[in-house]
């Protein structure tokens, strides 16, 4: 099969989520003699044309100038246009939906039989609270539009699945992102940020309202455990909302903003020994960073959402409020005796299972295959 992924910041990752997801089961495809293309912007530092199998299509995109908000649409809509103009794919992977509805409309993807889109639709982005009212509108508006106009539609997550059975009557496959299960975890990674093992909280999100970080700050701040095991916030703070974090809780000595941490083994270890994890993601699907919190052997605490849920399962202490997490924390001593061990194991078994990168490339190929044996 021949395959493009469109919408990512290319890879190698060094940006997220949907980044990480293209890079592995790109490379898993091509090693299975696929031809893999995944569409890069200009300005990712990785600059040759192709990668572990993947080809890279590098593609002008004025986000550095524009802003990722307007200019996505721009480099989207560039790079379907190449895809479509230059290339003769079977399957076109779109990540996302809300930069490349315009392009959808405008190049008629919906009466295109060859190649087959199919759309991840991630989380429910018109709820993101980071937009107003009028963006959300906008970003609803797209939602409609990407199920109308797209061929097919990938839920990461069972909820976000139902949402759109439910809402709109189309069916869309489930296939969610992966994790590694890893075996070189180092303590010698805490010494850079003076953490000791098993003595801190940890938060890992971007830092955006929906993440509910407040929420997990406020109720730490409220509990005993308060300056007893520091909470350590990994996320990128130049986000305005970062920003006004930094401004609001920099100068609590419990509380440490220590930026953003690609260098995933140094990132598993600080998950791994942290005495627990917090994970407050409220709108999105299945979340990477939830999965590799779950891979990487962490307690984890998570905001009650069906999201979350389908996820974790009984297998995470759930709160829905700062004094919820407060109520946690008091009680985090009985907690930790009674559920640590026992939530840890089953959610490495989940991994196993349901969330390994080999499987889930077994999972998309399948599925590629299955589109193509449509009748359009």
């Amino acid at each position: 099969m021949k395959i493009a992924f469109i919408s990512t910041r290319g890879i190698p990752n060094n940006y997220g989520g949907f980044e990480q997801f293209a890079e592995y089961i790109s490379v898993g495809l091509a090693k299975r003699g696929h031809d893999v293309t995944v569409y890069s912007p200009h300005f990712h530092p990785y600059k040759e044309n192709s990668y572990k199998g993947v080809r890279i299509k590098h593609i002008y995109s004025p986000e550095t100038w524009m802003g990722s908000s307007v200019g996505s649409f721009f480099y989207d809509f560039a790079s379907l246009r190449d895809a479509l103009k230059r290339e003769q794919f079977d399957i076109i992977y779109e990540a996302g939906y809300t930069s490349i509805v315009p392009a959808y409309i405008w190049f008629d993807v919906k009466n295109i039989k060859r190649p087959v889109f199919t759309t991840n639709m991630d989380g429910l982005e018109y709820k993101r609270t980071k937009f107003n009212k009028w963006v959300q509108k906008f970003v609803f508006w797209e939602e409609r539009m990407t199920v109308k106009h797209s061929h097919y539609l990938i839920a990461d997550n069972m909820g976000i699945h139902d949402y759109y059975k439910d809402k709109y009557g189309k069916e869309s496959k489930f296939l969610a992102y992966g994790a590694d299960i890893h075996d070189d975890y180092s303590v010698e990674f805490l010494k850079e940020f003076g953490l000791e093992e098993n003595n801190y909280y940890l938060l890992v999100a971007r830092l955006e309202p929906e993440n509910n970080i407040v929420m997990a700050i406020d109720g730490y701040l409220a509990s005993v455990e308060n300056g007893h095991r520091p909470l350590i916030i990994i996320g990128k703070t130049n986000t305005p909302h970062g920003k006004e974090l930094v401004a609001r809780y920099g100068m609590e000595n419990a509380i440490r903003f220590i930026g953003g941490i690609y260098d995933f083994k140094k990132l598993n270890s600080i998950r791994k020994f942290s005495f627990a994890y917090f994970h407050g993601h409220s709108v999105g699907g299945t979340n990477p960073s939830l999965l590799e919190a779950m891979a990487s052997d962490c307690f984890i605490l998570a905001n009650d959402n069906l999201f979350n849920r389908a996820v974790l399962k009984n297998n995470a202490e759930y709160y829905s409020t700062s004094a919820e997490v407060t109520d946690l924390l008091n009680n985090m001593t009985l907690l930790a005796m009674r559920d640590k061990k026992r939530f840890i194991e089953a959610n490495l078994e989940e991994i196993y299972t349901e969330y390994s990168w080999d499987h889930l490339v077994d999972e998309h190929e399948r599925y590629f295959e299955w589109l193509l044996a449509q009748e359009r």
